[in-house]
């Protein structure tokens, strides 16, 4: 495995870390805090940096079905975290997440973590 691939397999898992602590905090409190917003933004920049990592040290197309998984989860994460950012945004203080973004939040990190298996079970089975 190459090095930049070995470096994006890492990152992701520092991403899975960082959503993790976000959208649990965010799932438990229902509310968007600094801390939140700290986490998922570090899970998105990580898990970039790792897709980056992933498609340079890949030897396969970039397009491939575990990629598309993928790139809509990035997606989705992206869009939530845009969400809940405008929604900090208004009031620059703790604010209650309504509950279609509380669900939204929810369904975009179940995404993601499918995208993140079927990435594991690729380089395990491989």
């Amino acid at each position: 495995m190459s090095p930049v691939l070995i470096a994006g397999v890492i990152i992701v898992n520092l991403a899975l870390v960082a959503y993790s602590v976000a959208i649990i905090t965010e799932q438990r409190k229902k509310t968007v805090n600094g801390f939140v917003l700290t986490f998922l933004t570090a899970g998105v920049i990580l898990d970039i940096t790792a897709t980056v990592c992933m498609i340079i040290g890949s030897s396969n197309s970039f397009i491939t079905f575990h990629g598309l998984i993928g790139y809509l989860a990035l997606a989705v994460m992206v869009i939530d975290a845009v969400l809940l950012w405008k929604l900090w945004l208004i009031k620059k203080a703790a604010s209650p997440v309504s509950k279609n973004l509380h669900l939204y939040s929810r369904y975009a990190y179940a995404w993601w973590v499918i995208a993140y298996i079927t990435g594991a079970l690729i380089v395990a089975l491989g």
